[in-house]
């Protein structure tokens, strides 16, 4: 994951990806195996243990990749349903249902997901955005009016993604690759080259771009695939319903207050050496120019997001979002935004089709096999008569840096919050509404605090402006003063 370049995506050559399968395959089947030995805790029967089991092995399978996670997920729900894990025999016999029949309904539900389909739609957004080219026309606009400093460089390239976040739900997409092959052209223009000339901007504006798009990963519902996801998960597990614009007011405090300083605190943390860049301008001018006027395909692109946002936000009492989302995405193929080809194409979105669908359905079997309830009652137990606010605290403390382990926002979101959330429901006192809205707003800011958090920390990373002790150590600067505003706003706000 560390070896990503500059300019190309990171592929795995496959005689690499089958010496490290066994490997991580049988680190996943261990795990799984081990916790399936173990006799079930008291008041569990074997069924939902085994289960866990199942499960547990996915998301170790699903941060050490020893296949794509689609085929993880994929996986993970084909032997759930041959084993008939989340249907007790007894229980189908009584009711007269077939046991396989159900059991494949069951694996193939998450499909009908209205979730799943509204993040499908956002990746066609974004295709949107990049074959139209108007998310590299809205970087290059805002370097070219705030561009004469590097400090202002800095915040255009961070209202460049607050602008680019709402419509993009991958911020590997949105980040790196609409911001990143922009703003990779500059530092060249002021002899900062990756080695050591990299302190004189790049790694300035590198650092500035990648915490930036954290932070606003966590702004808006849609702004980060697993957001949609843990908004699901928390329907599921307590009932509650997080929509576009409750999400988006909710972390505005913070937000605002964080993307507002971020380019500022990054100044003075890690300076660049070069504090003007009236060259800058002149480039992105240059690059504007060749680009020439508004094409009709920007312009339907520009009409359609407003619309789908104007929707999202006025709209959610009147039409689902999901519906907005897919009549969108259909007038984008009739406007000849984009073609059906390059939808077909396009392997990201079908690529999280499959793996939400499938994280979706096997967060849903540890409700249905009752081990969220199990562990419910248990945690109940043990945090029975402390105070709720310390509770909270502890519990959002625990779901932020426990992220260290993993490699994957979305591994993250389906391992750890139906657990915390179900063990912060069992303490008398606490609001879960509100303790369900800290967990899912901190999905993103997490994403700052190592090389491999989420999508654009490799290619950051890789870009070869920010060596391996400044991204660990900012990564960790960064992430204690994130969480810390987090905490100190968030909690007494919500």
């Amino acid at each position: 994951m560390l070896g990503v370049t500059a300019s190309q995506p990171r592929k795995i050559a496959p005689d690499r990806m089958l010496r490290r399968f066994p490997r991580s395959a049988a680190l996943a089947l261990a795990v799984g195996l081990a916790i399936a030995l173990v006799p079930a805790p008291a008041g569990l029967g074997p069924r939902p243990w085994h289960y866990f089991a199942l499960f547990a092995a996915v998301m170790v399978a699903l941060v050490f990749e020893p296949l794509p996670a689609a085929v993880v997920g994929l996986a993970g729900v084909a032997t759930a349903a041959a084993l008939q894990l989340p249907f007790p025999p007894e229980a189908l016999a009584a009711a007269g249902f077939d046991g396989s029949s159900e059991s494949i309904r069951w694996a193939l539900a998450g499909f009908s997901n209205t979730t799943v389909w509204l993040i499908f739609a956002a990746f066609m957004f974004a295709l949107g955005y990049e074959r139209t080219g108007l998310g590299r026309r809205l970087a290059l606009v805002l370097v070219k009016r705030l561009g004469r400093r590097t400090l202002g460089l800095g915040y255009a390239v961070a209202l460049a993604d607050l602008v680019l976040a709402p419509f993009t739900p991958s911020n590997t997409a949105r980040s790196g690759g609409v911001i990143f092959p922009v703003i990779r052209a500059i530092p060249p223009l002021y002899g900062s080259e990756p080695g050591p000339t990299r302190r004189r901007m790049g790694a300035y504006l590198m650092w500035t771009a990648f915490a930036t798009t954290c932070v606003t990963s966590s702004m808006f519902l849609t702004s980060l695939a697993p957001n949609l996801l843990a908004a699901d998960i928390v329907r599921r597990t307590v009932g509650i319903s997080i929509g576009w614009r409750q999400w988006a007011l909710g972390f505005l405090p913070v937000g605002l207050l964080l993307v507002a300083v971020l380019p500022l605190l990054v100044f003075f943390l890690y300076p660049p050496e070069v504090k003007a860049s009236p060259e800058v301008v002149h480039w992105a001018a240059g690059e504007l120019s060749a680009m020439g006027r508004l094409t009709r395909r920007e312009i339907a692109m520009a009409a359609l997001s407003l619309m789908a946002l104007g929707s999202w936000i006025f709209g959610r009492d009147f039409v689902d979002a999901t519906t907005v989302a897919v009549v969108v995405v259909l007038l984008m193929v009739i406007c000849r935004v984009v073609t059906w080809d390059e939808a077909l194409a396009h392997k990201p979105a079908w690529n999280v089709l499959v793996w939400f669908a499938t994280l979706i359905t096997l967060a849903e079997g540890l409700n249905r096999v009752g081990f969220i309830a199990w562990f419910t009652r248990a945690a109940s137990a043990q945090l029975s008569g402390l105070p709720p606010g310390l509770v909270t605290v502890a519990l959002l403390t625990i779901f932020f840096f426990v992220h260290y382990l993993f490699a994957s926002l979305s591994a993250h979101t389906t391992a750890v919050l139906p657990v915390v959330l179900a063990a912060g429901a069992a303490v008398p006192g606490i609001p879960i509404t509100r303790f369900a809205m800290l967990l899912c707003y901190s999905l993103g800011i997490m994403g700052v605090i190592t090389p491999f958090a989420c999508g654009p920390a490799p290619v950051y990373f890789g870009s070869g402006y920010l060596s391996r002790r400044d991204f660990w150590k900012l990564g960790l600067v960064f992430g204690l003063i994130f969480f810390a505003a987090f905490v100190a706003i968030e909690v007494p706000f919500l």
